[in-house]
């Protein structure tokens, strides 16, 4: 098919931050671009029948997963697919939505990498996996602010679902292309807001990346220590690990955008070296938006694996 859609897939736990991620991407991109989809909408049960039945969303048998097969093999044809629609606030499901994709499509979820027919519709696959304690912390604040749950009730909810969590959603880890853990800072290196993290991102050798050897052998690199390329082994194979430090300085940032955007021009708009600060935002703890370029570099390392697809994608049909 000519001109399919990208489908970008970002998997992880509850509260891992796929939401976030999902809007930095679409603001790069352009949102009349973007089609995003939530793979909670494909929950078979609503939430009275899920405690009535003692299931967790986070079960497989919780969800409609061959649906959701069927839609992601529409969605890489081109073709439109009615959505449902699972309303967090109110628990129920509101009625079904008709979605035609866009040039770019980012599919989010627990449980997007579960099958092996999904998993073959994706052209980039990303992970998170935040330290469990952030990730409970974000589901608290989220969960009591905007659901209306109370901390106790959340904190109840992360011990049952903890099972499922290890059984269903860790696993899908091995399938990731790129594994992105944003993380406290070290010792004695912490910044003025608990959100302003470092971030790791595991680079699997599964799509090609761009090339970071100089930070990894240091020649022609500004980098100084905030900005790492290291070796390591992630599930038992070796990988790359790019290291960004929340308290990276806007040189050492511009000097990774460059490598973006050597390969990828049309990033370039977005980078901090062309004045750009809209991406990579987050609100703080008082209410103050706070700018991390963990955050921003992450977008812009994602969206740059969007557009490589679709130039491939593109060489494949001409």
């Amino acid at each position: 098919m000519a001109n399919r859609p990208i489908i970008l897939g970002i998997v992880g736990d509850s509260a891992a931050g796929k939401t976030t991620l999902t809007r930095g991407i679409g603001q790069i991109l352009g949102e009349d671009q973007v089609t995003a989809i939530c793979t909670d909408d494909y929950h078979r049960y609503d939430r009275q029948q899920r405690k009535d039945m003692g299931i967790s969303a986070l079960h497989p048998d919780c969800n409609y997963l061959d649906i959701i097969e069927q839609h992601l093999q529409l969605l890489r044809e081109g073709k439109p697919i009615l959505k449902p629609i699972y309303n967090h606030t109110t628990g129920m499901f509101d009625p079904p939505e008709y979605i035609k994709p866009t040039k770019f499509v980012i599919v989010e979820g627990l449980l997007g990498y579960s099958t092996a027919i999904a998993r073959d519709c994706y052209d980039v696959m990303v992970y998170l996996a935040p330290p469990e304690e952030i990730r409970a912390n974000w589901k608290i604040k989220r969960d009591t602010r905007k659901r209306g749950y109370t901390e106790e009730q959340v904190l109840d909810q992360l011990k049952a679902r903890e099972p499922d969590s290890e059984a269903f959603i860790r696993p899908q880890r091995q399938w990731a292309d790129v594994i992105v853990s944003f993380c406290p800072p070290a010792e004695g290196n912490g910044g003025k807001d608990d959100l302003l993290l470092d971030v790791k991102l595991v680079l699997r050798p599964t799509i090609s990346h761009p090339d970071f050897t100089h930070i990894l052998d240091g020649t022609g690199s500004h980098l100084g220590d905030s900005i790492r390329l290291v070796l390591d082994r992630d599930m038992s194979k070796p990988v790359d690990v790019l290291e960004i430090d929340g308290q990276a300085t806007q040189e050492q940032v511009q000097e990774l955008e460059r490598i973006l955007c050597g390969e990828v021009p049309y990033l370039g708009q977005f980078c901090s070296l062309e004045g750009n600060d809209e991406i990579g935002k987050l609100v703080g703890t008082t209410g103050e938006t706070l700018q991390s370029y963990p955050l921003a570099l992450t977008q812009l390392f994602i969206t740059y694996h969007m557009l490589k697809a679709d130039k491939v994608a593109k060489q494949l049909v001409t």
